[in-house]
């Protein structure tokens, strides 16, 4: 028997429909898929199923310094049991193996993994298969043409797992024991994290510390009988065009005479051609700038982009390469997008020409091509939303880079007017080249009509504005990814997951990233205590060991004791430093959590969070001082800059998803409702019969509202209400409940929200929730939405019930890996919830 081994269980799927021609079949061995066929099985792993760690006798923090770690062991233990012992037991069965994992530096880990799990139990010869997507052509040339594991290039990823234990471990422990941070809110540190965070910080840096100047800028209307254009004055100093006034005299001196002027001659007319060229095809950072565009994330844009090459239908989306390879033919590639109704005018528009030369971009490596189309074309319908969209750009991108360059045609007028010179810019699209099947890149046109030296326009409409120089901007995701490569920071593979880890750990907030107090916090302690823990010159040599690893110069073992030398100097740094890197931490930490001061003992007011979990507003007086306020019952808390004008409290905003909300001063909020009556509105349905109790409209200290039992807490009935709006009882009644019909008006432009009878609307609402909850799992659409709830998986209670695969056989475009993928993202809500 041949075993053959991929990283996960949908490439498993799909590598063994390509060589069985749609016959083997799915059997399951301690809950895992194995797909057979003659003589040949085939398993996914999960990644890597094997984990590297520290013994157990280091897992406790308070027994153990967090020096120690950095001389510590390091072992390897299963993460995925079920997955090594079915591993193993078909390694028991097989005379032969074939490892199929991606083909990168991690693939070659997890595959060198399997490699020694398979040696474990048997000594058969293994093989290795390497393609850049998973087609029918590449699979079965790749089985075709096996080859021999690289023990190198897996080392390297054997080395960066080693090397990030270390330093996460090690200097997270510091931190988080100097500042009592330990359970849940440990403060996180990591060798690539920490470089890039002080990247973000240090921006931030520039902006706060920027210091605005004033500066003035004229405009005027020129007339060309009837056709009206911009123009901007202009001053000609050291042979420079200056468009700015800093002297507010010069500039309104020079508005006064643009005022004066009734005409203005055309002292220079200026026409050029500029070529617009194609863009270079798509390497692993391109890709994510050009996906930033259509709104998503680093971390989206890449696991979208994994989907559709597991499917098959672009390739490898982690290269650095910029040059397709020589056997790729573009020609053929168009060819197959000629029948589609999406693709097929553009695709033969671009095979009409005479000759197709793709671009090229500066780097060129032999692991990977290009990201680009396969040539096989999914069904709309079998993609999600957010597929559909990444599998159009990549076609349209790879469109893009066989086309013609476009020519813009620049028109640029100059004219006196009363002693002002005047400028205006037009430009128009002579030729629309690769924009035609590229619609990504902006083809905006301004008219300046064609004018004549020597010609008298009119002046209208003199206008100057008042302006200040702006500071740095935030970098956006992808401009941050773009600045790790170039500084050597994390690779192609891991850039988009460090920003994850800094969000999910709450160091930086919004798109583009912002950090928190606690991340200009951490970067300040290791700049003053230990600055190489933020150097990225220092993460960027350790990236060099590795890809010299890779190159055979040096070897693991040679390599991770370097890092260890550099992790003990940083401690020997940090030595005599932890009180006040404490102390800095956990001041730094209470400012990210103050509110304002509390309003009976003058102490600070601090967002803090219950035994059972719950957020709400205490004193830091306590337990001298009890006063309190509540906080929502939905969502993380985080403290805005925007304070109350009556109570001088910062506001508060609370994170939860889609229904992330502004909730305001919570003593506004108190006092609101400690000030609003209760509005009866009819008889409680569970208590109103036998006890008298009654619905009423209520509003709680803690923002919300509701219809409540007047009877609470005895009975506890309740249904809720918007947050925001006015509420009216209306005459209307319903019919089934006697209860009568809500209306709610935000805003004298907006239409009311007939919410009807609050029994019936909840019992909607409840419907609603059940499909938006679908809809919130990473890589549902609505579409993927509308198949599973005709598979009869309407709820996320539905999900986490279903039988993945007994699901995906009913429903085309998802696999039952990816189905065990979204119930595990559902249980893992749930335990959080």
């Amino acid at each position: 028997m041949e075993l053959i081994v991929t990283e996960k269980d949908n490439a498993a799927r799909r590598i063994a429909e390509i060589l069985s021609d749609d016959t083997a079949s799915t059997g399951r061995r301690n809950g895992v898929n194995v797909y057979r066929w003659g003589e040949k099985r085939c398993v996914g792993l999960s990644g890597h199923v094997v984990g590297v760690d520290f013994p157990p006798e280091y897992a406790d923090w308070r027994d153990v310094q967090p020096a120690e770690l950095v001389e510590a062991d390091i072992v390897k233990t299963p993460t995925q049991e079920n997955i090594v012992r079915t591993l193993k037991e078909l390694s028991g069965r097989a005379d032969r193996a074939t490892i199929a994992t991606d083909y990168d530096r991690e693939g070659e880990l997890i595959g060198k993994e399997a490699y020694e799990l398979i040696r474990e139990e048997t000594d058969i010869p293994i093989e290795r298969v390497r393609f850049s997507s998973i087609t029918e052509n590449e699979v079965r040339e790749a089985f075709g043409n096996p080859d021999d594991l690289d023990f190198d290039l897996a080392a390297a990823g054997e080395a960066r797992q080693i090397i990030d234990l270390l330093w996460g471990a090690a200097l997270t422990r510091f931190l988080s024991l100097s500042a009592g941070q330990l359970g849940e809110d440990f403060i996180s540190v990591g060798r690539v994290q920490s470089p890039t965070l002080k990247l973000i910080v240090d921006r931030e840096r520039e902006i706060q510390a920027f210091e605005p100047d004033d500066y003035w800028e004229l405009f005027a209307d020129l007339l060309q009988a009837d056709t009206a254009f911009e123009a901007q004055y202009f001053r000609r100093e050291d042979g420079k065009e200056k468009e700015r006034v800093w002297n507010e005299a010069d500039a309104t001196e020079a508005f006064e005479r643009l005022q004066g002027a009734r005409e203005a001659i055309v002292e220079s007319v200026r026409r050029r051609t500029r070529t617009d060229e194609p863009p270079a095809p798509f390497d692993t950072t391109r890709y994510i700038s050009a996906a930033s565009s259509v709104g998503l994330s680093a971390q989206k844009a890449m696991s979208v982009a994994e989907e559709l090459y597991t499917a098959g239908y672009i390739t490898y989306p982690r290269t650095d390469n910029t040059v397709y390879p020589d056997d790729l033919d573009p020609e053929a590639l168009l060819s197959e997008f000629t029948g589609h109704y999406l693709f097929s005018e553009d695709a033969e528009s671009l095979l009409a020409a005479e000759d197709i030369e793709p671009t090229e971009g500066d780097e060129e490596t032999t692991d990977h091509p290009p990201i680009h189309p396969t040539g096989e074309i999914p069904d709309r319908d079998g993609l999600s939303d957010d597929e559909w969209e990444v599998y159009e750009l990549v076609v349209r991108h790879f469109f893009a880079t066989v086309a013609d360059a476009a020519e813009w045609e620049h028109l640029k007028v100059v004219a006196d007017a009363n002693g002002c010179l005047l400028k205006s810019n037009g430009k128009r699209l002579v030729d629309p080249g690769y924009h035609e099947v590229y619609p990504y890149r902006s083809t905006a046109e301004n008219h300046v009509p064609a004018v004549e030296e020597g010609e008298l326009l009119d002046v209208e409409d003199a206008r100057i504005e008042a302006k200040q120089t702006q500071p740095p901007r935030r970098r956006g995701q992808s401009r941050l990814i773009e600045e790790m490569a170039d500084l050597g920071i994390g690779t192609k593979s891991t850039r988009h997951n460090t920003l994850q880890k800094l969000y999910d750990r709450g160091y930086i907030e919004s798109d583009p990233p912002r950090p928190t107090k606690l991340a200009v916090a951490v970067v300040e302690a290791a700049e003053k205590f230990a600055d190489r823990i933020v150097d990225e010159g220092m993460t960027a040599q350790l990236e060099a060991d590795m890809q010299a690893i890779v190159d055979g110069e040096k070897d693991l073992e040679e390599v991770t004791d370097e890092s260890r030398e550099m992790l003990e100097a940083i401690f020997e740094e940090l030595h005599d430093s932890r009180e006040a890197v404490g102390e800095h931490l956990r001041e730094s930490m209470k400012a990210d959590r103050t509110l304002g001061s509390c309003p009976e003992c003058g102490e600070s007011l601090l967002v803090r969070r219950s035994r059972q979990g719950s957020y709400f507003v205490g004193c830091d007086g306590f337990p001298e001082c009890r006063y309190t306020l509540p906080l929502p019952n939905q969502g993380e808390p985080t403290v805005l800059e925007e304070t109350c004008s009556e109570h001088d409290l910062r506001h508060v905003k609370m994170l939860a998803g889609r229904s992330t909300f502004v909730h305001g001063c919570p003593q506004c909020k108190s006092e609101e409702a400690d000030d609003t009556d209760d509005e009866v509105i009819g008889v409680c349905p569970e208590c109103g019969t036998e006890h008298g109790g009654e619905l009423a409209i209520k509003r709680l200290r803690n923002g919300s509202r509701l219809v409540g039992c007047t009877r609470y807490p005895e009975c506890e009935y309740s249904l809720p209400l918007p947050r925001r709006g006015d509420i009216e009882v209306t005459e209307g009644r319903c019919e089934e409940h006697d209860l009568p019909h809500l209306l709610v008006t935000d805003g004298a432009d907006d239409d009311p929200w007939d919410l009807g009878c609050p029994i019936c609307n909840y019992a909607d609402y409840r419907e609603r929730q059940a499909a938006s909850e679908i809809e919130d799992l990473d890589g549902v659409g609505a579409k993927t939405a509308e198949k599973l709830a005709a598979a009869g998986i309407e709820s996320i209670e539905d999900l986490r019930a279903a039988d993945a695969d007994a699901v995906a056989d009913d429903v085309q475009g998802v696999s039952g890996d990816r189905l065990r993928e979204w119930q595990a993202a559902a249980n893992a809500s749930a335990a959080a919830d």
